[in-house]
């Protein structure tokens, strides 16, 4: 506001009667007070999400002393790195790193595709019982991972389509166990871990998109493999950007489904839980609880460390297409 309606704003209110002026003066004091009680909550959120990350952080860089010193809250008395010296050796951090990211990137862009495929198909298309097939997508969700422990397990131990294996070669099935193939197969066929809660992302992401894009694209001849990966998929590239990011990340940090399927591929949620063992396994003297989770702390750094790198490159698309994709509010 410039100094001229600075001065028309001021001269306009001494001339209102009196009533109106507690008027003003109320609205004012009102909506400075909402302002600050939104302050406090804003920062009372952020502050219950980033205070278990911020004392992980300062931790690892505690020494042992620091954890039995009672004026030590959060800022170390001494500033070290040997922690995470410690944890990258115990971690074998380089090969680990490298074998979860190479799944982790196998698994999402598998993802990816699959489920913008089906969500898409059910966002445009007209074919029987549509909605009670999306329906069943939506109730995957709801069924617990623990219950499918087992048919799992079983399922990839003694692999099979159709029984065609065992009638050819009389075994009882392949072994996909310890390999990447569990991965591989429920990613490309859209039912790997949360492949519901992306295929109704990009259903109510194509949902909201015009249908006059569509429309033209059929017009100028366009058939719909070609309208779909020339008109739609450019468009929705905010939305792929969310469900890459939502894929990577439980992949790198699922420690149920690596767990189940591979015990000889090391990963970083196994590396992780066994970070303490192999650091302190040849330790004769008993080891104290805080300084078992002072390296666990620091393991954890280093596991989700290359998750915020990604996170402040693609964070733009991130909020534009939750805010697009219809499951705000």
């Amino acid at each position: 506001m410039d100094l001229t309606a600075k001065k028309n704003a001021v001269r306009n209110f001494l001339v209102m009667p009196a009533v109106d002026k507690k008027q003003v003066v109320a609205k004012k004091g009102g909506n400075l007070l909402w302002s600050f009680v939104r302050m406090v909550l804003i920062f009372g959120i952020c502050f219950i999400i980033l205070q278990p990350l911020f004392t992980k952080f300062t931790v690892s860089l505690m020494e042992e002393a620091d954890l039995y010193d009672a004026t030590v809250v959060y800022i170390p008395n001494n500033i070290t790195f040997e922690n995470y010296l410690v944890a990258l050796e115990g971690m074998d951090y380089v090969p680990t790193f490298l074998r979860t990211l190479g799944l982790s990137l196998m698994a999402s862009l598998l993802q990816l595709a699959s489920c913008t495929i089906v969500g898409y198909g059910f966002a445009r298309f007209k074919f029987p019982f549509k909605n009670l097939i999306f329906m069943f997508v939506i109730l995957c969700l709801l069924v617990p991972p623990q219950t499918l422990m087992l048919p799992l397990f079983l399922h990839f131990r003694f692999f099979d389509v159709f029984g065609l294996f065992e009638t050819i070669t009389g075994k009882a099935g392949l072994n996909l166990l310890d390999s990447v193939w569990p991965f591989l197969l429920t990613s490309i066929t859209a039912m790997g871990f949360k492949n519901g809660l992306y295929i109704f992302m990009m259903r109510q992401y194509f949902k909201g998109m015009p249908l006059e894009l569509e429309e033209a694209a059929y017009i100028d001849g366009s058939g719909a493999f070609k309208t779909f990966y020339k008109i739609m998929l450019p468009s929705a590239v905010p939305m792929l950007v969310t469900i890459f990011l939502f894929s990577f990340v439980w992949q790198w940090t699922d420690s149920f489904y690596t767990g189940l399927y591979l015990s000889d591929y090391k990963v970083m949620a196994g590396a992780l839980g066994s970070l303490s063992a192999n650091i302190f396994s040849n330790e004769l003297t008993f080891v104290s609880p805080a300084l078992t989770s002072m390296m666990n702390n620091t393991g954890t750094v280093l596991v989700i460390a290359p998750l915020f790198i990604i996170y402040l490159f693609a964070q733009r698309y991130f909020v534009e297409s939750i805010e697009r994709s219809g499951i705000v509010g």
